[in-house]
């Protein structure tokens, strides 16, 4: 867990791509900036126009950073459920420290042994959840760091999906000029706010009421373990309602939020409103009752393939009931239609935080909770903890001598982990195509070109003449008639001046 940081979390939504700025201190979360901005490009959850995402990322990112007065260079960014698939898998691997203490970086390899499977060429692996460590036989480890073991094994959940939707949600990132921190699946990041520990541990179906589409996911063992979307949330309600109605997106939109209820039973027929009609100079009365009713139909379907879906994997009798948010769920009367399908173990969320009372910026805000209170373990899982070098036996060492101290070495003196991948360069500076090999190379000294000369001399004269000597175990090399001395003797004494 940070201290002090500054988070900023980025939601592509369907209807609206909203940016949060947070400051993050002493476990407390302050809003600091939010931009809300039209999303465009979008359908379905889905990226259909990266242009036109761009530019909304671009207009959303302006207005937070005019408001919290900071720069932004880095976001989290929330990925959709749609097509999730998690799967177990394990890793093993043998302790790579000669005492047997095990650090970070063989935490990190035993997560990469876990991750060497086979993965169609259309998904991608999004994250890896740790489950369990195990030293050694003895499992329920939750963080094996300093312990002595010869074998490091780990049972943890795989999460994938699509390759597309991930690559283009990181095209529109880069593309508006931005470096992706972290990527967290939204029924993750919306569990970190709405629910507490106890329904996470428990089990809890959280239902994402989106403007393109509505995602039911259930937490269990505070881990994610299902989810499932229908590709039908609230703009299908305004949808209904322009076509119906013979009216426009946006007047279908307005008239939702100023006059839509999700109950028709609870609405009277003798309240009125006008609508503006395509075809038509003046506006027609509606009332509100015929208004409820198409509202409650499109509503109606949706709970109702969630309902059916939920019950297919038995998981409506979850301790921890349901919980509403996401933009569908502020229209009022969806909580007693929702009461309808899943019982009386429904309640909605809708975030405390100051210019925040929205449940549209649920997912915004659990992105930066999330992210905030990683621990090291899920922190090295997502690739995003610093790790510590080793210390060598050499200590205030420059970092050249390093290098020639390092050099010296023979390679089975060298530890595995000080190779030049994860050892790098301290007075390199850093530019965009990092250190050239030439960077991790001591500086010598100028070479003497008489010597060199020289030396070509000696080697030239020393063909000339045929030397073979015979050298045994038993006797000493013999003198050559030449030299007037030991050959071998000669050409050291040479090279070594020629060396000095």
């Amino acid at each position: 867990m940070r201290n002090q940081e500054i988070f900023v979390s980025l939601d592509i939504g369907t209807t609206s791509i909203k940016v949060v700025v947070a400051e993050y201190i002493n476990g407390r979360v302050n809003i600091i900036g939010v931009g809300n901005e039209k999303s465009r490009g979008l359908s379905r959850g889905v990226i259909v126009d990266i242009d036109e995402t761009v530019y909304s990322i671009q207009r959303a990112i302006a207005q937070a950073e005019q408001k919290a007065n900071v720069k932004i260079n880095e976001v989290v960014v929330g990925i959709p459920s749609n097509q999730l698939q998690i799967e177990d898998c394990h890793g093993m691997i043998a302790v790579a420290s000669e005492n047997r203490e095990i650090t970070s970086r063989d935490v990190d390899n035993v997560i990469s042994a876990a991750k060497v499977r086979s993965v169609p060429p259309e998904r991608e692996i999004i994250s890896i959840i740790p489950d369990e460590f195990i030293v050694d036989g003895f499992n329920g480890i939750r963080d094996p760091r300093g312990m002595i073991g010869v074998r490091l094994e780990l049972y943890a959940h795989l999460i994938t999906g699509p390759k597309t939707i991930i690559h283009n949600i990181k095209r529109c990132v880069q593309k508006s000029g931005l470096k992706i921190n972290e990527m967290i699946l939204q029924p993750q990041a919306i569990a970190a706010v709405a629910l507490s520990q106890d329904e996470r541990e428990f089990g809890t179906v959280v239902i994402d009421m989106g403007g393109g589409q509505t995602s039911a996911s259930i937490l269990y063992d505070n881990q994610l373990r299902y989810s499932f979307v229908d590709q039908e949330g609230g703009d299908f309600v305004t949808k209904d309602i322009s076509v119906i109605l013979n009216t426009s997106l946006d007047n279908a939109e307005r008239i939702k939020r100023e006059y839509g209820y999700a109950i028709a039973s609870q609405t009277s027929e003798d309240e009125y409103f006008p609508v503006e009609t395509v075809g038509k100079k003046e506006p027609v009365r509606v009332d509100e009752y015929y208004l409820a009713e198409i509202i409650e139909a499109r509503l109606a379907q949706i709970f109702e393939t969630i309902y059916e879906d939920l019950e297919r994997v038995d998981a409506l009798d979850l301790p921890g009931g349901f919980v509403l948010t996401g933009g569908g769920s502020a229209l009022p009367g969806v909580l007693d239609l929702a009461k309808r399908y899943f019982g009386s173990r429904v309640r909605l969320y809708v975030p405390e935080e100051m210019g925040m009372r929205n449940p549209i910026y649920t997912t915004s805000m659990g992105l930066i909770n999330y992210v905030s209170e990683l621990d090291d373990i899920h922190r090295i899982a997502h690739g995003t903890y610093r790790m510590k070098m080793p210390q060598t036996s050499q200590p205030s060492m420059d970092y050249r001598q390093d290098v020639q101290y390092r050099q010296q070495e023979t390679p089975r003196q060298r530890p595995d982990y000080y190779q030049d991948d994860y050892y790098p360069p301290r007075d390199v500076p850093d530019n965009n195509q990092g250190p050239t090999p030439e960077s991790y190379r001591p500086s010598r000294p100028a070479r003497d070109e008489s010597d060199y000369d020289a030396y070509e001399a000696y080697n030239q004269s020393f063909e000339e003449e045929d030397y073979y000597e015979t050298y045994s175990d038993q006797e000493a090399p013999r003198e050559t008639e030449a030299s007037g001395g030991n050959l071998t003797d000669k050409i050291r004494s040479f090279f070594q001046s020629f060396y000095e």
